[in-house]
């Protein structure tokens, strides 16, 4: 066989990033642990981001295979790419000024980043079970250090540790479903396991297989109930890492969802869509009620994502392409609610120290206004308040549970809004209704100004672009679904 480099083509943006995070090697260790070395590579690190999104965003892919057909490359996987890229992006772009505040100011952080990112985009795209794996463990294991990367911390090494463990079960899972789904279908290509399961008859082993795959995957989209690190890992977590937890990683784990069910599992959809109803509702109660009970606003965040997750799958659960559109909408938003939700969260500060209750929210109307305002905005959208994006990301996957008579599963993700709603009212009451005890923090960092405003800009006139944005979910829509 005759290399040919026009071959790995379709992979050049992770590859891009890949030489990007290898150079960084050499700068983190040469340049020293100083503050200075940290901007140094953060700032490389989101120059090789931006020349991968514009890498991806002006070359249009035509449904391409590299790697021997393990790496696939079509529309589906560069919207996603681009949600991640920016994700990414906007959480690393606002950690520059916090890192030394919570004391992980180390070259080592944005190399990380970089490394986990690659990962993920891997995950988009992962055509085989090989590549599916290596994607997933790839974008774990920079996670698993920068969530323990505050040393001095013991709630930042319990939360590291507690990721760590569980993940480590949750690959477990996963690799054990692979090897059953390899063991009945000879092959490890999603294309080959799809003409295997075409059959009318499956034996119980490879069902046992697939539910597996897919718990391992709902592991690392924050699945109800397979969410026990959350709440924890986002409280313990340096504010900076959560804000990376809360953002990409969810949209990379939710897209390989998507490619495992509609591509290699594609002709079966009424055997897995009965897996994720039940992931769905358990989020969405979990989720609901969990938020509730919270006082501090990163733990609140982790349960408010585990009902974002439920949400999402309930489109999926649909098993048709207005289920994929409706996941692909719904995720758009959610990239944007979170990155303008941890912009606040970010500088919540007092004496220069993090400060993440709920209470610490108190009369910021009237010493942080315009804070204020993109805080209610973010929780409207949350909330699912029209014209909103988090509405409209609602409608069309609720719609789409409705259209193939999944009414029991819209009905209960509406009663859970209706419940989630009280927890994203509540900080809205506390900000605008309560007076301050002591004042945040009056320094707002450059770069958290521009991610909110970009974010509070997209999130207000989501209905305005809403046209365009439901036609590129159509095509990739139409590109995973053209698989089947």
């Amino acid at each position: 066989m005759v290399f040919n480099i026009f071959d790995i083509l379709p992979a050049l943006p992770e590859l891009l990033l890949a030489a990007f995070a290898l150079v960084l090697v050499l700068v983190a260790a040469f340049g020293g642990e100083g503050a200075r070395n940290t901007r140094r590579v953060t700032r490389i690190s989101l120059g090789g981001i931006l020349l991968a999104l514009a890498l991806i965003w002006f070359s249009a892919a035509n449904d391409e295979t590299a790697f021997g057909g393990m790496h696939r490359a079509d529309s589906f996987a560069d919207y996603m790419k681009i949600l991640l890229l920016l994700g990414t992006f906007g959480a690393l772009f606002m950690s520059i000024t916090p890192l030394a505040k919570d004391d992980i100011d180390k070259p080592e952080f944005p190399l990380l980043v970089l490394l986990a990112l690659v990962g993920m985009m891997l995950m988009v795209s992962a055509n085989d079970l090989m590549s599916l794996y290596m994607a997933v463990e790839l974008q774990s294991l920079p996670l698993y250090v920068v969530a323990a990367m505050r040393t001095k911390s013991l709630r930042s090494s319990e939360a590291g540790l507690k990721y760590f463990l569980l993940g480590a079960l949750s690959s477990g899972l996963l690799l054990y479903g692979a090897s059953l789904v390899y063991g009945f279908a000879g092959t490890t290509s999603f294309v080959g396991i799809a003409d295997a399961v075409s059959s009318d008859q499956l034996p119980s082993v490879f069902i046992v297989g697939m539910v597996f795959m897919i718990s391992g995957i709902a592991f690392k989209v924050s699945a109800a109930p397979f969410h026990m690190w959350t709440p924890d890992v986002y409280e313990g977590s340096p504010s900076p890492v959560t804000a990376l937890f809360a953002i990409a990683p969810k949209v990379a784990a939710m897209a390989l969802l998507m490619r495992l069910t509609y591509s290699a599992f594609g002709s079966i959809a009424d055997q897995w869509s009965q897996v994720l109803i039940a992931l769905s509702i358990a989020s969405m109660v979990v989720g609901a009620l969990g938020a509730i009970m919270q006082s501090d606003i990163k733990r609140m965040m982790a349960y408010s994502s585990i009902a974002h997750v439920g949400y999402a799958l309930a489109g999926l659960a649909a098993g048709t392409q207005q289920g994929v559109i409706g996941v692909i909408i719904y995720m758009t938003g959610y990239i944007f609610m979170g990155a303008g939700s941890f912009a606040i969260i970010l500088l919540m500060r007092r004496e220069g120290q993090a400060a993440t209750k709920i209470v610490d929210l108190q009369g910021l109307s009237r010493t942080h206004p315009m804070v204020a305002l993109g805080m209610m905005v973010m929780m409207f959208s949350m909330a699912g308040i029209p014209p909103l994006a988090g509405f409209f990301g609602k409608w069309y996957v609720f719609l789409a549970a409705v259209n193939v008579g999944l009414i029991p599963l819209a009905v209960i993700g509406v009663v859970t809004s209706v419940v989630g709603a009280f927890y994203y009212l509540r900080i809205i009451r506390i900000m605008y209704f309560e007076d301050a005890n002591e004042p945040l923090d009056a320094d707002i960092p450059v770069a958290n100004k521009i991610v909110l405003g970009v974010s509070i800009a997209v999130i207000l006139l989501f209905f305005v672009g809403l046209s365009p944005v439901l036609e590129s979910a159509d095509v990739a829509a139409n590109a995973l679904i053209a698989q089947l």
